[in-house]
């Protein structure tokens, strides 16, 4: 159970780590599978992008989720999220423009992954219908979650000095931050944000983990994205 006296400030303890390592285990064999585009190939696009250490095997289950309800869907393919690079945003422009091919792509990006769709919406507004953080640490301070240093040793950076901006605006798209009190890896005011931050804020009852892996949790991402787009008034047409 999350300890509800902590501040939504303070990074999970430690120890939550173990839970959330403990949450994606069994569901390990779905990273097995191919990286395949999934759904009707004239579906609605999406493209989804993997948190840190995370690779669009990791993904699997969130990207399944979406084709099941009728989107077409896809990953980053750039292999492992080793963290952020000078030439991100700029190799993730080149990998939306292929995919969407003058469309519009929903984008969708688990905790890092998230914070990379954010900064990619800058770049193409006129082309991302919206933009859909699971878990991302895209508010606050960048050592609001237990993994920093981790990341400070894998990226080869400072936490709070990356090699590309990283902005707390909102981006010029409709924006929903998808959070979790349940979350083991980042605090939920970094995962949830200011209210100028996004156009909506929704929790759910989840781990870090399962926003990705969770066949419950990402039906649940599918159904709070579905209801934000019709709500915003940018649902595709089916």
């Amino acid at each position: 159970m999350p300890d509800q006296g902590r501040r939504d400030e303070e990074p999970p303890p430690h120890s939550a780590r173990l839970r959330e390592v403990a949450a994606f285990l069994p569901r390990a064999w779905k990273s097995l599978a191919p990286v395949v585009p999934l759904g009707p190939a004239d579906g609605p696009k999406c493209l989804v992008l993997p948190g840190f250490l995370a690779s669009d095997r990791s993904t699997t289950q969130l990207r399944q989720a979406f084709a099941v309800a009728g989107w077409r869907v896809e990953g980053w393919q750039q292999g492992l999220n080793t963290g952020a690079k000078a030439d991100t945003i700029q190799r993730l422009r080149e990998r939306f423009d292929a995919f969407g091919q003058g469309e519009k792509v929903l984008l969708v990006g688990w905790s890092l992954g998230g914070v990379f769709a954010r900064e990619l919406a800058r770049e193409v507004p006129d082309h991302a219908l919206a933009v859909v953080t699971c878990g991302a640490p895209f508010s606050g301070d960048p050592h609001w979650n237990n993994v920093w240093r981790l990341y400070e040793w894998v990226a080869g950076h400072k936490v709070d000095q990356p090699p590309v901006m990283r902005e707390h605006s909102k981006p010029p798209v409709p924006t929903l931050a998808l959070w979790s009190r349940g979350d083991g890896i980042v605090a939920p005011r970094s995962a949830y944000g200011l209210p100028e931050e996004s156009d909506r804020a929704v929790e759910l009852t989840c781990c870090h983990m399962d926003f990705a892996v969770g066949f419950t949790a990402t039906r649940r991402v599918v159904e709070e994205t579905e209801r934000f787009l019709s709500e915003m008034g940018v649902a595709p047409r089916r």
